[in-house]
């Protein structure tokens, strides 16, 4: 295990960057490819992905008094609580309730389509016609009215049921209900103008205008759930445009830009009336409860006034005397004083019960409609009450109870309570004695009276009561004028910078350069990734260099891909680089031989089966025997012989025979159509091979052959599988290990190398085979390995080239 890890640890610092560059460079035709499909899926995917568009509108709250009135005026119809809060402004624009009121006056519920080229076309603002909903009657729901306009105002409604159950809803009770068609199929034919009435379906369609001809048009009319309509449009982007500032932007996506544009600039429209409606609110009950007030007081001066007049007439005094005029003055001017003081103490009184009796404040907190507050203090801490109170409401919607703001507001409500509770108390006790101060004055002035005469102290008093009554009707028509005048002067707080409006604006989606630039990037990142994981699986030997870092054992040489059918090809194809590249290896191996004799014993073998060695020991023995040296091919794979195969000869007798004592080596050795190589083949195959090449007969066979051929090579089995081949490497000269290429594994040579390093194997070489260049950017790596220059040797080699024909032959015959 530690072995393995060690030799990948190795592998990877044996990493040439530019062996890999090369590597990717020989996959361009896969990046040209990727690419160009990249960018064609892109081209498709842009142009049937629905277009998303966003338009924006920009308001801004600020709270905005009346101007035709004094502070003490808008205090007695608004306390001065921040409705100009941003953040409730923003939980108002995103609630379920302010969405209703916008769905509904939009009737965005009805959803009006076209068939388009990949999808049915949202077509709100450009439908030629309208539909008008009974509310009151079930409409089929979510699905597809089909109307078909065979004349200008005639046309077939068509509906394919496709399901067993639908659903009805009905819009004025919010409630819904199932259906079972009684058909897969209904149509039927209606008029302009004319009422729709079904079990599911109560409508009127008519015309938006008289120029538009509908002949020959077809529509779609979808009724959705308006509950689903308004939960789609509380996802409308709210959000302050600079933090700390009373900036609001409204953002909306969707596919229809008129239908956003209109749902941004209604739904602040709404806002606007709501908060208008709201803001004058104290100022409509102030004046409701100011009218009631002063009906009763009008009913009141006329009765006091016709008593008067009576009185005058009845006992014919008509004036008061002079002190009966100065007494008048005075008691007159305290009656006003007392009952102002009246007034505001049972004012006192209402609002300490009310901020006592609640938890939560709002702008329902009592108005001080007679009265005119003195103390700021009371003024300002009940506009911070509501402050807070709505922050709270706010925050209560969106955190749990544990929430430490939430927490803290509510400690700040409490003390703000208590601090408004005792300036309450405290300005009761000066009212209190403010009024007894006054009724002591009163009721010395009315001692003063009883010194006039009984019918002047009578006028007198009818005129006291007459004055107090005129003066309370002055002040409470006063008082009406000037609410009446705040609700029709009524200022907003919203104001509208930039209203949503379709200028021309691109779609935000798709992103059409960003998905070409995205496309090239994947398309050149994925085949990169491929190579890399092809280079990270594949464990095959590729190249002479990577031998040579891997492994101390030398590369003898290299042998190209063999593209015929025969495996003869020295033979055959004489003229061809294959051919070139064991005369090469004929060469090279001259270094390998160590001991001066004129014979010369060369084993073959490899790693496991299909790596060549059959085919390299009956090229090299073909290529010795061409040159005119005695050559003979020993075929010492006696478990799974193919030589013979190449010969067109039979297995029956060989070198198993000899073995066995059975025939003698002139028995077994057979000619080749090579002039000056003769073949011996394996023989049948024997249940103990590696016993029989221990045994002494095969010292006396090779001792034999040495007397007759120059060159001996023997074919081996794979030292891999078997060990066969290694009981005959003490008879070798020279012992090549044929590697090949794209099919060897990197572990499978890490044994025959080891026992190089260990002195156990010697004047042995690997030999590359099936070799082919891999990128047309490389160095050659076949060249000083006898595969010459790969493109450059032309005219040098015989033309290898297969055509089309023979390699299809090839493929079927494997």
């Amino acid at each position: 295990m530690n072995q393995n890890n060690k030799f990948d640890i190795n592998e990877l610092s044996n990493f040439d960057i530019k062996e890999f560059f090369f590597k990717i460079i020989d996959h361009w035709k896969l990046f040209v490819i990727a690419i160009l499909l990249g960018l064609f899926i892109t081209f498709i995917v842009n142009r049937r992905t629905q277009r998303i568009y966003e338009l924006k509108s920009l308001i801004t709250v600020k709270s905005e008094q009346n101007p035709l009135f004094s502070s003490s005026t808008n205090i007695s119809f608004n306390w001065g609580g921040p409705s100009d809060q941003v953040e409730t402004i923003i939980t108002i624009l995103k609630s379920r309730t302010h969405n209703e009121k916008v769905v509904e006056q939009l009737k965005y519920y009805i959803q009006y389509l076209k068939e388009g080229k990949y999808r049915k076309e949202d077509i709100y603002g450009r439908n030629p016609f309208t539909v008008n909903l009974d509310t009151l009657s079930y409409q089929l729901l979510g699905t597809a009215i089909q109307l078909n306009f065979i004349e200008n105002d005639k046309f077939i409604l068509s509906i394919d049921f496709k399901e067993d159950i639908y659903g009805l809803t009905n819009y004025t009770l919010n409630t819904n209900k199932q259906y079972i068609p009684d058909s897969k199929l209904f149509k039927q034919t209606y008029s302009i103008g004319s009422k729709v009435e079904t079990p599911f379906l109560n409508f009127t369609v008519n015309k938006k205008d008289l120029i538009s001809n509908l002949s020959g048009k077809t529509y779609f009319v979808k009724f959705n759930s308006f509950n689903g309509m308004v939960g789609k449009y509380r996802k409308i982007d709210v959000e302050t445009k600079t933090k700390g500032t009373s900036l609001i932007e409204l953002g909306l996506k969707g596919p229809n830009k008129k239908r956003i544009e209109d749902y941004i600039n209604t739904t602040v429209l709404v806002l606007d009336r709501d908060q208008r409606q709201q803001k004058i609110e104290y100022a409509i009950k102030t004046k409701e409860f100011i009218d009631s007030l002063f009906i009763v007081e009008s009913k009141n001066l006329k009765d006091i006034e016709s008593g008067l007049g009576d009185f005058k007439k009845r006992n014919e005094i008509y004036d008061l005397s002079a002190e009966g005029t100065m007494l008048f003055g005075e008691a007159t001017s305290l009656d006003a004083q007392s009952l102002e003081l009246k007034n505001r103490l049972d004012y006192y009184n209402n609002l300490e019960n009310y901020i006592s009796s609640r938890d939560k404040y709002d702008e329902s907190i009592p108005a001080p409609a007679l009265v005119n507050i003195e103390d700021p203090n009371i003024t300002a801490s009940v506009g911070i009450l509501i402050a807070l109170s709505k922050e709270k409401e706010t925050l209560e919607m969106t955190v749990r109870p544990s929430y430490p703001p939430l927490k803290k507001i509510i400690d700040e409500i409490g003390l703000e309570r208590r601090v408004l509770l005792e300036h309450i108390s405290s300005i009761k006790v000066i009212t209190r004695n403010s009024l007894n101060s006054v009724n002591k004055q009163i009721a010395k002035n009315n001692s003063r009276l009883r010194n006039l005469s009984p019918k002047e102290q009578q006028l007198l008093n009818f005129q006291r009561k007459y004055t107090i009554t005129e003066a309370n009707y002055n002040y409470l028509k006063q008082k009406s004028y000037e609410a009446g005048t705040a609700i029709a002067a009524n200022v907003s707080d919203i104001k509208v910078l930039d209203s949503a409006k379709d200028t021309g604006q691109s779609p935000i989606y798709p992103k059409g350069n960003f998905n070409y630039l995205l496309a090239i990037m994947l398309a050149t990142v994925l085949p990169l990734l491929y190579i890399v994981t092809k280079e990270v699986m594949d464990n095959k030997i590729s190249t002479v260099e990577e031998i040579e870092k891997m492994y101390k054992i030398p590369v003898l040489g290299v042998l190209g891909r063999n593209n015929y059918e025969n495996r003869l090809v020295v033979y055959n194809r004489p003229n061809s680089t294959i051919a070139e590249s064991f005369r090469a290896l004929r060469s090279n191996i001259q270094f390998l031989f160590k001991r001066e004799s004129k014979n010369k014993i060369i084993v073959i073998t490899s790693s496991v089966s299909k790596e060549g060695k059959t085919m390299a020991a009956i090229n090299l023995a073909s290529v010795f025997a061409m040159s005119g040296k005695k050559t003979v091919l020993l075929g010492f794979d006696l478990r799974k012989p193919k030589m013979h195969e190449e010969f067109d000869f039979d297995n029956s007798v060989g070198v198993v025979n000899y073995l066995i004592g059975e025939k003698n080596l002139d028995d077994i050795v057979i000619e080749s159509p090579i002039e000056n190589l003769d073949f011996i083949t394996s023989g049948p195959v024997p249940p103990n091979p590696s016993e029989m090449i221990l045994s002494e007969s095969t010292d006396e066979l090779f001792e034999k052959l040495k007397e007759k051929y120059e060159y001996i090579v023997v074919d081996t089995p794979p030292v891999g599988l078997v060990s066969d081949a290694l009981g005959l490497f003490k008879f070798s000269d020279a012992v090549i290990y044929i590697i090949r290429q794209n099919y060897t594994q990197r572990g499978m040579p890490k044994m025959i190398d080891d026992k190089y390093v260990h002195g156990e194997v010697k004047n042995i070489s690997y030999v590359l085979n099936d070799f082919k260049v891999q990128n047309r950017y490389g160095d050659g790596y076949g060249y000083g390995y006898g595969y010459g220059y790969g493109k450059y040797g032309n005219g040098y080699h015989s033309n290898e080239k297969d055509s089309f024909i023979n390699k299809l032959k090839k493929r079927i015959l494997k």
